[in-house]
């Protein structure tokens, strides 16, 4: 009997420690912006409700995006950006699935902001492309903070600005990505 309660007890340090190499969040936030210097006004969508899990022993990242989920701050844009722009009806979900390149620069035990580079596959608007992004990753309380600045070039995913108001959507959109993670439990 003392053997089989060492055993769980030691089965339950091993999930817990593993576990610790998981980080979560449900609560992430991406902006986009298309915002040309020729719009009447921004153009830009935020969405608090997007999935990242960070494997924090292999690097692996995923991020999963509700396309409906991104509020504008006028009703018809973000109806525009539904029904003509990304079809969200069709293609619900954007994601992406990738690692760290440079995870080994990372020391997850201590406090602090490393500057990473996330390399992995985007599919967006059914279309699936590499992609790669700069970034920072800080690490303190025991949360780790994923940041990135990058642009999508809209066309390569298939999607079209019409010429009617081409001039007044940028063709490359601006993403910022800010997730805080915490330890998956």
């Amino acid at each position: 009997m003392k053997k089989v309660l060492i055993f769980l007890f030691s089965l339950l340090v091993l999930k817990s420690v593993s576990a610790q190499d998981k980080f979560f969040t449900k609560a992430g936030k991406i902006v986009f912006d298309a915002t040309t210097p020729k719009s009447p006004e921004n153009i830009d969508g935020v969405n608090k409700t997007v999935t990242c899990v960070l494997d924090t022993k292999t690097g692996n990242i995923q991020f999963a995006v509700l396309m409906k989920a991104f509020e504008f701050e006028r009703a018809l844009m973000q109806e525009h950006f539904n029904e003509n722009y990304v079809e969200s009806n069709k293609f619900p979900k954007t994601d992406f699935k990738g690692a760290i390149a440079n995870a080994t620069s990372v020391n997850y035990g201590k406090e602090g902001v490393y500057p990473v580079k996330v390399k992995g596959k985007m599919t967006l608007h059914g279309i699936t492309k590499d992609v790669e992004a700069d970034g920072k990753l800080s690490v303190k309380g025991g949360k780790i903070q994923v940041q990135s600045n990058f642009q999508l070039t809209l066309s390569d995913f298939g999607i079209d600005i019409p010429q009617l108001v081409a001039d007044k959507v940028a063709k490359t959109a601006k993403i910022t990505v800010d997730c805080l993670l915490d330890p998956l439990k």
